[in-house]
């Protein structure tokens, strides 16, 4: 019998291919089908590319990155869960090695694994006619100072999540000395309080953020790629519309 294919199995693994520095002006961000091939990185461009990690090395980087710097945090990671069905992971790497990763979890009928902790909040959502999705396993190299990084980690996985599997909003269990970023940055805001996460052995919060909301920041602001004076948030560091539209455009034809 066949393994059932993954959501990430659909697609090409490389997605996208941007320049470190974030005042260097975009190319086109959504590669050409004819490019997706292409590996190497320019040392001159300093460049970093996104990738879907569905390969198994890849996925072995992603998860060393995360032990990586999960453990440098502290945390007991022992229990963490990094293989898991109905997942999509992203990774960011240069010069062949990798520099970031994000995890896209899409509601199943086996949940999700906020569920195990905030399972009454996450119901209450489902109940609701939300189509809930989670966002786990954020890991960017302390060495990497780009701003471009996590946007375009965050963004993808957005579009991956709504506008490939139609996500209504993105739930995040996080430790709470990190919950202000999120909230004053991006617009999350407060859904399950402090306890205790028995995967990584640290307090965590919920944290929600409508799909809504976030299209009408990047409506507003995304493809500025700088800090706007008066400005408190990072979604000038995201895609702009357009260029949103492209990425998933390209996606979906691929799938």
């Amino acid at each position: 019998m066949n393994n059932p294919e993954s959501p990430a199995d659909r697609w090409s693994q490389t997605i996208i291919g941007l320049p470190l520095d974030e005042a260097q002006p975009l190319r086109e961000v959504s590669l050409a089908r004819t490019d997706l091939r292409t590996t190497n990185i320019s040392l001159a461009e300093q460049q970093f590319k996104v990738r879907l990690a569905n390969s198994e090395g890849r996925r072995e980087s992603a998860s060393l990155l995360i032990k990586k710097l999960y453990a440098w945090r502290g945390y007991d990671i022992s229990g963490m869960d990094l293989d898991r069905p109905n997942r999509i992971t992203l990774m960011a790497d240069a010069l062949g090695q990798p520099i970031g990763t994000i995890t896209i979890g899409l509601d199943s009928p086996s949940g999700l694994l906020v569920d195990s902790l905030y399972h009454d909040e996450i119901e209450q959502l489902r109940q609701a006619g939300c189509s809930v999705c989670e966002f786990t396993k954020l890991a960017i190299d302390q060495d990497i100072k780009s701003k471009r990084v996590l946007a375009s980690l965050f963004h993808l996985a957005c579009i991956f999540a709504h506008r490939i599997h139609g996500a209504t909003d993105i739930t995040i269990e996080i430790n709470p000395r990190h919950a202000p970023f999120y909230r004053r940055m991006l617009g999350f805001t407060l859904l399950g309080e402090e306890r205790l996460c028995p995967r990584v052995q640290a307090p965590a919060v919920l944290l929600r953020l409508t799909f809504a909301y976030l299209n009408e920041q990047v409506e507003k602001y995304g493809g500025t790629f700088q800090d706007i004076p008066g400005v408190r948030s990072f979604y000038p560091f995201f895609f702009s519309k357009q260029d949103e539209d492209g990425i998933a455009e390209r996606l979906e034809r691929s799938e």
